[in-house]
């Protein structure tokens, strides 16, 4: 039985889904909402308070449901400030870690971030890039560190450690908009018959990211998870593509006809210039993953999901 932290929210749902798929039952946890979508009404899925920060609700878990693997998920958001999100995100692992060690689990999958690799050079980026101190935000900060606690700690525990750097995620449940990527905004806006940004605001046509659909996301992980046998501890989880802005736009326009806008030729000049992305070899090679969703796959799915969420 897998434990997923975090496993109500956007990717954790996911996950939980393809685990279900691949024969493991779940428990996901959750920290304000218990609602549960349809898709994961499953009588192999049992959902759970948990406060990742206490100890107790751990070992309180633990004597409900025989946990054989961790997927760590949930942690500070966006918005939170500094020194907070360095508790969460600390002591939460600390705490998922303690708990792993005392109910014996094989592995522990914990989230990390494309943020990871800001001020990285080269294209694509590689898992054994070395990475810079610096951060450009708190949450790439906190995640650096837990890489490097989570595997210390490991070390002579007796499970693994697996790290997933994740790539820019969107779909079901996710946020309409989001800082890092236009892709959330733009089918959202075109299936709501809106702008999808001010004039002055558009993204550059040219411009894009590796962006993975929620959906291949979670298969990714859950195949990680329960592979056999591993070959690295630290993975990017993504397309292994760049997607542009342009891409997408076409892809809204052949799900949604009526969407009607123009992305700016070229690259913001302001922006990074090239579209970077992720080298996903070590999840091709040790879990055998390809994405099932391209772009125009991914709109028409989202963009359906959307239409019938109302």
């Amino acid at each position: 039985m897998i434990l997923i932290t975090g496993g109500l929210g956007f990717i954790g749902t996911h996950v939980a889904r393809a685990l279900l798929d691949l024969g493991e039952p779940c428990v996901v946890t959750r920290h304000r909402s218990a609602r549960r979508p349809a898709f994961l009404d499953d009588e192999r899925l049992f959902v759970e308070p948990l406060d990742i920060t206490d100890p107790s609700s751990f070992g309180e878990l633990g004597k409900r449901h025989p946990i054989t693997g961790i997927v760590h998920l949930a942690g500070a958001g966006l918005g939170t400030g500094a020194l907070d999100a360095l508790a969460v995100n600390t002591l939460g692992l600390v705490n998922v870690l303690r708990a792993a060690e005392t109910w014996g689990v094989g592995r522990v999958a914990v989230a990390s971030t494309i943020g990871v690799y800001g001020g990285v050079a080269g294209n694509p980026l590689r898992e054994d890039a070395p990475l810079p101190l610096p951060s450009p935000h708190v949450i790439p900060a906190t995640k650096k560190i837990n890489e490097i606690l989570g595997l210390c700690a490991a070390g002579g525990s007796g499970f693994g450690v697996v790290n997933l750097r994740i790539a820019a995620i969107w779909g079901p449940l996710g946020r309409d908009r989001s800082p890092f990527f236009a892709t959330p905004r733009l089918v959202n806006a075109a299936v709501r018959g809106e702008e999808p940004f001010p004039p002055d605001r558009m993204p550059h046509a040219e411009d894009g990211i590796d962006m993975c659909y929620v959906k291949d996301c979670g298969r990714a992980i859950a195949l990680l998870q329960t592979a056999s046998g591993l070959n690295h501890h630290t993975y990017n989880v993504g397309s292994g593509y760049a997607t542009t802005n342009g891409q997408v736009a076409a892809a809204v326009r052949a799900a949604v006809p009526e969407a009607r806008f123009e992305l700016p030729a070229g690259h913001d000049p302001a922006g990074p210039g090239e579209a970077i992305h992720l080298d996903t070899t070590r999840l091709r090679e040790d879990t055998g993953f390809r994405p099932e969703y391209d772009i125009e796959r991914a709109v028409a799915d989202y963009a359906g999901w959307l239409r019938a969420e109302g």
